[in-house]
């Protein structure tokens, strides 16, 4: 099934505002290297809601053209239906083998708002659509109710829900309600990096993962102890990320995500799209900081 395990999502570096295609292909090229499930391009850690529409489409390319057999997944999130279906369709035209759809918007959205974004696009597309519920970017928070009337669309394949309780009894609560309320075949996928491990192991069948996209073999290892059902590995490997996860709640995972790609040299200093802002050389320091704590963890589990 192409939307369980690891879906890696890349940044989209920026270098003097345009996109440094050389930093995203090499981001792309260790994602299959790794052994990653599935690649999203141009997810809210790819910054789509900030690049035009011909930026979107030549990023999707790129990331299509350099991920060999793994399927690539592309946002198409925009404040405007009529804009949403050109990204789909541009999407479609590019290669990508499924269309992540978050409500974009300015004004605050209904159900019935969000609802009939999802008709209109899932009744116009041929590729499968994952929902993207991710409130701390777009403010608008799904109900279980809203994913069940979603989920009974044609093409919706998969549904990203915020991230679980790392409470292991709550989280599996939690999937097992949403995945109650849909139908059989549509995957529960996790975000939110830090409870991942927990996720997984509480029956989730995909980790859509910021770090994934800079950081591929530590969080496919994560990915296949918890497949496995290896319940104390996972957690353990897992726990050797926390000092990132500790800056991803104080600094957000976007910030940080892209401060660790330029410290490992995989993208350019500040590059990020203005207005967002990296990290300033104090937060850079304990990302260094932090990312030698990791290596240190990683070498003493060889050992």
């Amino acid at each position: 099934m192409m939307f369980t395990g690891l879906s890696a999502f890349p940044l989209t570096p920026l270098t003097d505002d345009s996109v440094d295609e050389a930093a995203f292909t090499a981001l792309v090229q260790r994602l299959p290297a790794a052994g990653v499930d599935s690649i999203t391009a141009v997810g809210s850690t790819g910054s789509y809601a900030y690049l035009s529409a011909a930026e979107r489409a030549r990023v999707i390319r790129l990331a299509v053209e350099h991920a060999g057999q793994t399927p690539v997944f592309a946002g198409i999130g925009a404040l405007r239906t009529s804009q949403v279906l050109a990204q789909a369709e541009a999407a479609q035209s590019a290669g990508a083998q499924a269309l992540l759809l978050a409500p974009v918007s300015y004004q605050p959205l209904t159900d019935d708002d969000v609802f009939e974004l999802f008709r209109t696009v899932t009744a116009e597309v041929s590729a499968p659509v994952i929902v993207y519920d991710n409130p701390g970017t777009t403010r608008f928070t799904f109900s279980t109710q809203l994913y069940a009337r979603i989920a009974q669309l044609p093409r919706i394949a998969s549904i990203k829900i915020p991230p679980p309780s790392t409470d292991p009894d709550a989280a599996r609560a939690r999937i097992q309600e949403v995945r109650d309320a849909v139908p059989a075949g549509v995957s529960i996928g996790v975000s939110g990096d830090a409870a991942a491990a927990t996720g997984l192991l509480a029956g989730a069948d995909a980790w859509y993962s910021v770090i994934g996209g800079t950081l591929p073999d530590p969080t496919v290892a994560i990915t296949r102890a918890a497949q496995r059902g290896e319940t104390e590995q996972a957690l353990a490997l897992s726990e050797h990320l926390a000092p990132l996860w500790s800056l991803f709640g104080e600094f957000g995972s976007l910030r940080v995500t892209a401060a660790v790609a330029e410290q490992l040299g995989l993208a350019p200093k500040n590059c990020l799209p203005l207005p967002i802002l990296g990290l300033d050389d104090d937060a850079r320091a304990r990302v260094a900081e932090a990312l030698k704590l990791i290596e240190q963890n990683q070498n003493e589990q060889v050992v």
